[in-house]
Parts: C-alpha cells; structure tokens; sequence
C-alpha cells in the first residue's frame, strides 16, 4: 500500500533495512575503523638520518619524538635456498660450518675445537600477561623468536678439516633458556636465564654426565632473558650480561633489581658483585687484545623515533654507570622516566665509546685474535653480529660488522660491513645474525638463528694473524676525592691546555 502511494506521489521508496543488513553495515563500518586505526599504529616513524649518521664515536642525535605506540617493521623469516649464502665482503668467502639447527644462538668453541652452540629461545613466561604482551607475542612470532625453548647444548666437530662439521650431538639437555657458554680447566658454565650453573666436563667427551652446581641466582626472564658468559684471563672469575626487564623502568625500579648490568662472580670465594651498571641490555662480552679491558656491546632504549637510540659498543671499567634508564649518551636526559633520578647521574655517567646505530639489536662480539683468517684489512678491530632490528623503517642490522681499532685500542671510523644479504627487498629475511666466535681453525662462526645455520667466514688464503702488541702505560693516580667521569675531565683539561697554548 505504502508503496502504491508513494508511487502515485512520484516518490522512489525502498524497504526498511533488514537487521541482517544492518549488521553486515556496521561490521563493515567497524572493519574500516579498524583499518584505519592500524594503518595509523604501523604507519610508524620514518629515519630522518641514514643509519651511518648514528655510528661512529660521534653519532648524530637529534630531537626525540616519543611514542605512545612503538614504530613496527618486522621482517619475517622465509629462510636461506640451499645454494644461497649471504654477501661476503670483498676478499672474505663464505660457506655452511652447520645447518639444520634449531635456533641457535650463541655458541663457544673449545680449545679443541670442538663448537658448542646453545639452541635456547625465551623463557615461556617471558612475555608476561595482558593485551600489550598479546601484541607482543604476536609481533615476536612473525620475527621467528618465540616458540618451545629446545634448552640444549650441542657440540659440532669438523674432524676432516674441510670447514664443515661432520660431527654433531647434544652434550647437554633440559636446561632453562640457556644462552652464556664458557669453559677451563675440566669445568664447563652455563647460564640459564635465572641462574649460572657448573658442571664436571672433559674437552672432547660426548656427553656431559656430572650434576650440576649452582654458582648464583639471576634475575629471571624479563624483557631480556639472554645471560652472556665470559671467564676472566686468568679463569678465577666470571662476567655474566644480564638485561633489564623493561623499556626505561616503566614497571618500577624493584622490578630492575640486579638487571640492565655485568656481574662479576669470583668463582674460588664464592662472591658476586655489581661490575658495571646503567646498561639497558648488554649482551656480547669480550676482551680487548690491546688492553686486556672488558668490553661489550649494548642494546639501547625504544619508542623515541626511528634515529633514536643507537646501540652501542663500549669498555667496562670496573664500577662504571652508563645511566640507564635516567639518561642516555652520557648527559640527554630521558623526560619520560618517572623514577627519581638520582643526584649526579649526568655527571657520573659515562659516554659510550662507539654507536653501532639505532635498534640494530647489536649481539655477538669478538675482537681480531692471534691465528685468525680474516686477512689485513679485518686485523685490528672488533667483529658484531647485528640481529636486526623490529622498530625502525627502514629496518636497521640484519648484518654482520666490522669496527676498526687503532694501535691503541680505540676505536675508529665507521663500521664496515662483513656480511650482508640477510634482509630481502620485499620486507622479508632469509635469516638473522645472532653471535659471533673464532672456530679453532681461525674461521669467523657466525649464529643464524632464525635460518639454523652456523656460517663460516674467511679470507682465502691469508695468513694467521699475528700476536697483538699489548699497549703499557702508567695507572692514574688514585682519586682523593670525587671528581666527576675521568673520561670527560680529561677532555676538559685537554681543552684548557690547547686554549692556553
């Protein structure tokens, strides 16, 4: 009827909407809603600087942007063809030591030979709970970082000398997310996320069969679960890495108790203390040829913009603050974190010595060693495994670098590229550069986690490299009073003397 007489009127009419159709409309609406919202989310933000611009040991910092929402750019691991290798720098070869692995992470080669690799992902409680945790599993599974932990120690053995590994089998089982290797004298440690452990082995024995001995409590799991290991020259103690759980102190400084800092634990006296502090997460350890000084490599803080904050490469003298979460680069205060900064942070802290540029997840690190095959222009430096990055467009790592030293042990320049290739153009990766350590042949072993593959890397036909010439100068006097950082008030004096000049 309706229609008859709206028909008569010259009027078109249409039936009232089903609540089908109004369902299908507003879940559509919601969909674009969303969309949107997400496209927002991920739209991220874009490096102003190159990513050379933030290496260096005066890396360009500019203004940061805070984000309530961090920048997202996961590349997803599609793996490695079977003919393909990544891009060796000019003069260096590369080739499989072992594939098939299940992701490993960091491995330690025994003075055998004999390679010890850690295949370990995080703890299963890593992620905590609530929405945020969600996303962040989801983000970290596309990376190919989470699953069941496979909490084994497996020893490769290349006994024909062709640079392959011809011998593989798991020497260690049901740990707990281990990742930290080192080994003297009859005695293996391991360290779990939440403690460091020591067991009874002999160099080259299949298997290890001992009980183990717990030598300290770790913080357990967190944000960053990875506890590197590295044993003093002389095999008395041990350097155990051990990141924060957050971001910048967001859950509370209780929750950092004993994080974002290098143990040291003297293993004859049973003691522990604090060796270096206000590192947010560091991660490879070693010991610089030229001075015998502890060095690391360090992940710093997110969410301040794509160019900000860049890793960083930097010595460790003992009682050192690098001032984590208050500030950064020495004396850039952080406005964000809401605990109290305590008194003198900026003036104590130290400056990192070399930026290995924002979010490349900077790992792995050896420096040039005695009988090493990476020819003469990888002879007097440090080598990194950066893993890569998730929150930096462009994506920023997925590499393996070389930073120069000089004859003094500084280091210099820019970093130079080692190995490339693992970042596809199409957003995707073929795998991820994890760790680093010299094979017993000389070789540069390079960790591909996501891809399960240990790699190779030399210079075909280059010498061993020869002994290092241990740099010897006179100790500073002993401080009489506080003073501030050494580092800056010698720069300080230097200025005066050459004004006064």
């Amino acid at each position: 009827m309706r229609s008859t007489i709206a028909a008569s009127c010259g009027l078109a009419y249409s039936e009232p909407m089903s609540t089908k159709r109004k369902i299908l409309v507003w879940v559509i609406g919601l969909f674009l809603v969303l969309a949107l919202a997400i496209s927002w989310i991920i739209r991220g933000n874009h490096a102003g600087l190159t990513l050379e611009q933030g290496t260096g040991s005066d890396p360009v910092l500019l203004q940061p942007k805070p984000e309530d929402i961090p920048t997202v750019q996961i590349a997803k691991p599609v793996g490695w063809p079977a003919n393909e290798v990544p891009r060796a720098a000019e003069g260096l070869a590369v080739s499989r030591f072992a594939d098939g692995l299940e992701h490993p992470r960091t491995i330690y080669t025994m003075p055998n030979g004999d390679v010890l690799v850690a295949l370990t992902r995080a703890p299963a409680s890593n992620m905590g709970g609530g929405v945020i945790a969600w996303i962040a599993d989801k983000l970290m599974t596309r990376a190919g970082a989470t699953g069941v932990s496979p909490n084994k120690l497996v020893l490769l053995r290349d006994t024909d000398g062709d640079g392959k590994a011809d011998q593989r089998q798991i020497v260690l089982e049901n740990l707990d997310s281990p990742s930290g290797i080192a080994w003297r004298d009859g005695t293996l440690y391991v360290a779990n996320h939440n403690a460091v452990l020591s067991f009874p082995y002999e160099m080259g024995a299949a298997k290890v069969e001992g009980a183990p001995t717990k030598l300290m409590d770790l913080p357990a799991s967190g944000n960053h679960w990875m506890r590197n290991l590295l044993l003093s020259p002389d095999g008395t103690k041990l350097y155990v890495a051990v990141g924060s759980s957050s971001n910048i102190g967001e859950n509370g400084m209780e929750a950092e108790e004993g994080r974002a800092a290098i143990w040291e634990y003297n293993i004859p006296a049973k003691k522990q203390r604090i060796y270096g502090s206000g590192l947010r997460n560091p991660n490879g350890l070693a010991w610089s040829p030229w001075s015998n000084e502890l060095w690391t490599t360090v992940n710093e803080r997110d969410q301040l913009g794509s160019d900000l904050v860049p890793d960083y490469l930097t010595n460790v003298p003992v009682g050192v603050n690098y001032g984590w979460p208050w500030v950064y680069w020495k004396d850039t205060i952080d406005q964000r974190v809401e605990a109290p900064m305590p008194a003198y942070t900026t003036e104590y802290s130290r400056r990192p010595e070399f930026a290995l540029g924002p979010h490349v997840a900077a790992l792995g690190l050896v420096f040039s060693q005695q009988g090493s095959l990476m020819g003469k222009d990888f002879a007097n430096g440090a080598f990194i495994a950066r893993h890569g990055s998730w929150n930096r467009k462009p994506p920023s790592g997925y590499d393996v670098v070389y930073v120069a030293f000089d004859e003094r042990g500084n280091p210099k320049g820019k970093t130079v590229p080692v190995l490339t290739g693992f970042l596809n153009d199409n957003g995707t990766t073929k795998g991820r550069p994890t760790w680093v350590t010299w094979g017993g042949d000389g070789a540069l072993l390079v960790s591909d986690d996501t891809a399960g593959i240990i790699w190779r890397v030399t210079a075909p036909g280059a010498a061993p490299l020869a002994a290092f010439k241990r740099v010897k100068t006179k100790s500073l006097p002993p401080q009489k009073q506080l003073q501030g950082d050494p580092q800056a008030r010698f720069v300080e004096d230097y200025a005066r003397e050459t004004v006064g000049q």
